[in-house]
């Protein structure tokens, strides 16, 4: 009974190497498409509004970008696509902060505006 064993045993660890094998070629493919989109959503977050509305969001979008691209140079394939992954993400929050801000700005203005509009309007004599 233990040489039985003993004889299963290098069926067993042959079989447990060839399914490590196999996964191993398996391999992740290369992100290319997730890399072309956090490329282009990271073009175009990169404007002046966004700089100036979003700067932290942006740069962090684009060192996420940068990130990816050095992950895939190391053929780290996985960790490439959930960074670019993120960096998509990063550059469409530094879109909608800078949104946000610029609505902020013309909301302010606007009411600035009814407001001299309201004090004019009490400055002069009713005719």
């Amino acid at each position: 009974m233990y040489t039985t064993r003993l004889i299963h045993l290098p069926a067993a660890l042959l079989a447990v190497s060839a399914v490590a094998w196999l996964g191993g070629c398996a391999s992740t493919p290369v992100p290319t498409t997730e890399m072309a989109v956090a490329e282009a959503a990271v073009k175009r977050a990169s404007t002046s509004s966004t700089s100036e509305n979003a700067p932290a969001e942006l740069q962090l979008a684009t060192d996420k970008l940068a990130s990816a691209r050095q992950a895939i140079a190391s053929k780290d394939y996985e960790r490439a696509r959930q960074l670019a992954d993120e960096a998509q993400v990063d550059a469409q929050v530094a879109e909608l902060r800078a949104q946000s801000s610029r609505s902020r700005k013309a909301a302010k203005e606007s009411q600035d505006a009814a407001r001299a509009l309201g004090e004019e309007l009490t400055r002069q004599p009713a005719r």
